[in-house]
């Protein structure tokens, strides 16, 4: 397959906007199935977990290939609730181009502006597919005027509805100008009927105005009135999409067969290939500075970057990776650059969903799975060891939720040890860790029902007998004011003894994380005892000495010390720095962080009183109001996490089941003095 014949591309939106359902579709449409499997009856090729299958929602993004005019599409299935982020963020870094489909009721929502942003952020060319043109409330023009108010995403229509709601026929196109309607699958190409022809006129006219900004050879032929052809038309269009300049617009209706046939059109014809967006820019391992380009093709030095692990039950751990350069043979030896480790390559597989067709080699631009790969987790990066590269990562936001994960077999522990490992390496938004004080294990994630389906798979997949508690919210805790601390460990017990002295300032660091430095002079402290020093106060803010939360946006420098010839050595210097952070923690104003959420609440005008109060009471701030649809408000703002538990019922009862929420986490930021007081005071009664 010619490199410029491929199509990397992802299918994103908020929850419940269609997404599968146009996935399906594809499959269909392009013959990788010969049915039509629906989302609804837990059918959908691209949902086959169970837990998806019995929610009818996406959890795990999926990877499938399919063929359409001749060319070969990577096709990737991505989840649209907020607590599957991590999905989107990791298949963003790998795709080249992404089909953003709205409902054409609910227009713009949340979850959309989120992925949105993650494209803008990887710099991801889009089209825009709204979908369920047939259901009550459909308004094509609306969904495009909030893409543009919401997203400045400069949508541009390339087709005109024929219809809506119940009496949506089908489409114009407006860059062939033809109608195109369907019956039993396929579509029906037809000249555009008379009443239709002067929207579907003024509509090109404004297509054409909109590429004319962006291209001289439309915009000379436009000031001339002269014809315009499909064919240059379809040029400019796809390279003001791959520029980022404007969003091809299309619309739909999945469930009813139309318009998937020429969305994978537009999808050939306007989203790049990986040789139109030019090489990727990686990381000398050895040079953080220095910058090398890696170009797509099947000739240069290979390098790739794993973005997805999965445990299957039949073949073990698959390693999902997108080749950017050079090619890639089944039993060839990788190198891993982020360990310094070399991996042989297994077995080489294409995905279709949860089957899998074993290939001999892969090239440029493609996405596969691989098997056998022992070191290789998320994000890392697989290359030629004799020019190694290092890609671009993946971004992982924090766990804000926990849980207590309980034991009903302790016969099972080891077991669930392992559970745990190979669910954290498949999902870097998972955490888990045993408390040693309280001998329980805590599960992290980034909302309820993110850790509702991993709770369900350590039952229902790895067969670990486990209750859990209830869910709490993940705080953090830093200091607000500089200290400088000394502090001395001399420790005699017979024998050889410890002796370590440190001398370390402590500084706010916000939003940096931890930063350590040492500016001692003089080999006050030797060389090998620095890094026991960092490795002191890393684990010493695991657990801060106030309220136990981990400690987080602390620049500690190391600024004196001394040591014994014969006392001193790697524990010692661990332990002494520890205990002089607990000193200084207390001294520096320390204060509780909070994970604080971006909310939206979609109400109806008659209950927007309650739903305000309701979101006061909570804390909660409420940014703006904006007109939804007629009739009803969406509400923007952010509100603490610990404030939202049970909300999902309380919204049900104070607007009698009529609005609907969603959230997203926003940042960590400090809690009030009366609440910080509060927590602490749970924390030392051991509740």
């Amino acid at each position: 397959m010619q490199i410029s014949k491929l199509r990397n591309i992802g299918i994103a939106a908020h929850i419940d906007a269609g997404k599968t359902t146009v996935s399906e579709r594809i499959l269909f449409f392009t013959g990788v199935n010969r049915k039509v499997g629906e989302t609804h009856d837990g059918q959908a090729t691209m949902d086959f977990m169970k837990q998806e299958q019995e929610r009818g929602i996406t959890i795990a993004s999926a990877a499938i290939t399919a063929q359409w005019n001749d060319h070969q599409i990577n096709l990737i299935d991505t989840p649209g609730h907020v607590d599957f982020t991590i999905e989107v963020e990791r298949s963003l870094r790998v795709i080249d181009g992404m089909v953003a489909v709205f409902c054409a009721v609910g227009g713009v929502e949340p979850q959309s502006e989120t992925v949105w942003n993650q494209s803008e952020k990887y710099r991801v060319p889009r089209i825009a597919f709204v979908n369920k043109m047939d259901r009550t409330g459909a308004d094509f023009a609306e969904v495009v005027s909030q893409m543009n108010k919401f997203l400045g995403a400069n949508a541009m229509p390339i087709q005109m509805p024929i219809g809506a709601e119940n009496d949506f026929l089908g489409m114009v196109d407006l860059v062939a100008m033809k109608a195109i309607t369907f019956q039993d699958k396929q579509r029906i190409v037809s000249e555009i009927p008379s009443e239709l022809m002067p929207a579907a006129t003024e509509a090109r006219r404004h297509m054409i105005e909109v590429l004319a900004d962006y291209n001289d050879d439309i915009a000379m032929l436009y000031l001339e009135d002269a014809e315009i052809e499909e064919p240059l038309l379809k040029k400019a269009i796809r390279e003001a999409t791959i520029k980022l300049l404007v969003t091809p617009v299309l619309c739909g209706a999945a469930y009813r067969n139309k318009g998937i046939q020429l969305l994978l059109d537009a999808i050939v014809d306007y989203l790049p290939s990986p040789t139109d967006l030019g090489g990727v820019m990686a990381h000398d391992p050895n040079d953080e500075e220095k910058i090398i380009q890696r170009n797509p093709s099947n000739n240069e030095a290979f390098s790739a970057l794993a973005f997805k692990l999965i445990n299957d039950p039949y073949v073990g751990q698959q390693t999902f990776i997108r080749i950017f350069s050079g090619k890639l043979t089944s039993g060839m030896s990788v190198y891993n650059t982020n360990r310094g480790k070399y991996e042989r390559v297994g077995r080489i597989f294409r995905i279709k969903a949860k089957e899998r067709e074993e290939i001999t080699e892969a090239g440029t631009g493609e996405i596969v799975a691989l098997v056998g790969m022992k070191f290789t987790r998320t994000g890392e990066t697989l290359c030629d060891d004799k020019q190694p590269v290092l890609l671009e990562s993946i971004s992982v936001p924090p766990a804000v939720i926990e849980m207590k994960v309980i034991l009903e077999d302790k016969k099972s522990r080891d077991k669930l040890g392992e559970t745990l490992a190979k669910l954290c390496n498949e999902d870097p938004s998972f955490h888990s860790h045993f408390d040693e004080e309280t001998e329980e294990t805590i599960i992290a994630g980034m909302g309820e029902l993110h850790l509702e389906i991993l709770v369900e798979r350590i039952r229902d997949e790895f067969k670990v007998p486990i209750s859990v508690g209830e869910p709490s919210v993940s705080f953090r805790e830093t200091l607000t004011t500089a200290v400088e601390q000394a502090y001395k460990h001399v420790k005699q017990s017979g024998g050889k003894g410890q002796f370590a002295n440190t001398v370390i300032r402590f500084e706010p660091n916000p939003g940096k994380g931890f930063e350590f430095v040492d500016v001692t002079k003089g080999g006050v402290i030797p060389k090998e005892f620095i890094p026991s020093v960092e490795k002191g106060l890393r684990k010493a803010m695991e657990k801060s000495p106030v309220a136990e939360y981990p400690v987080v946006d602390v620049r500690c420098v190391l600024v004196d010390g001394s040591y014994h010839p014969v006392d001193s050595s790697d524990m010692a210097f661990q332990l002494c720095a520890a205990q002089c952070f607990k000193q200084a923690f207390r001294k520096a104003n320390p204060i509780i962080m909070e994970p604080v959420m971006k909310i939206e609440v979609n109400t109806p005008d008659d209950y927007i009183g309650n739903v305000t109060r309701d979101l006061n009471k909570r804390r909660g701030r409420i940014e703006n109001m904006r007109r939804f649809r007629k009739g009803s408000q969406k509400l923007d703002g952010f509100i603490p996490l610990m404030e939202m538990f049970g909300y999902a019922t309380a919204l049900r009862n104070i607007t009698s089941g009529r609005a609907n929420y969603s959230m997203e986490f926003y940042q960590y930021q400090p809690m009030p003095a009366a609440k910080q007081e509060e927590i602490i005071e749970k924390v030392k009664s051991g509740k």
